[in-house]
């Protein structure tokens, strides 16, 4: 096949349009790390856990961990599929359009997962710890990450 101008501006278009995903992709994974490792940081320092609360929420936090990086990679691969069905189809075309929904329901789980966390670790405090870990949670989902 013959590389014309015209492809290769496509081909250029393609490449920064799969980039772009994947910076915002990055962003986004980012932004939710520095979220879950500032309520990580607020419940060990903050809420004064008994100790077999820190022994339950640190099998808790392993096992979310593993779960994570499982859904992490799903993720990644779901990625991999729609830059390579943007490659193949050159068009917002079904294959691409099956993808795109193969992300968002990769994007889903992953976020079904970590409330799910979220609800457990809750279920670990006592009513007092309870309050304050849902205003830090109402804080963090609520609030401007770039501030």
């Amino acid at each position: 096949m013959k590389v014309t101008p015209f492809y290769a501006v496509l081909l250029l278009i393609l490449a920064v349009a799969a980039g772009s995903l994947g910076a915002f992709a990055t962003n986004r994974w980012l932004a939710q790390e520095d979220t879950s490792r500032g309520m990580h940081d607020f419940v060990h320092k903050e809420l004064r856990l008994t100790s077999a609360q820190e022994v339950r929420l640190g099998a808790l936090e392993r096992n979310f961990a593993i779960e994570h990086r499982k859904l992490e990679l799903a993720l990644r691969s779901a990625n991999a599929g729609l830059a390579e069905a943007m490659s193949e189809e050159q068009r917002y075309g079904p294959k691409v359009a099956a993808e795109i929904d193969e992300v968002h329901a990769r994007m889903g789980d992953l976020q079904k997962a970590t409330v799910r966390h979220v609800f457990d670790m809750r279920a670990l405090l006592d009513p007092a710890q309870q309050k304050a870990f849902d205003r830090e949670v109402s804080k963090a989902l609520t609030s401007d990450p770039k501030s």
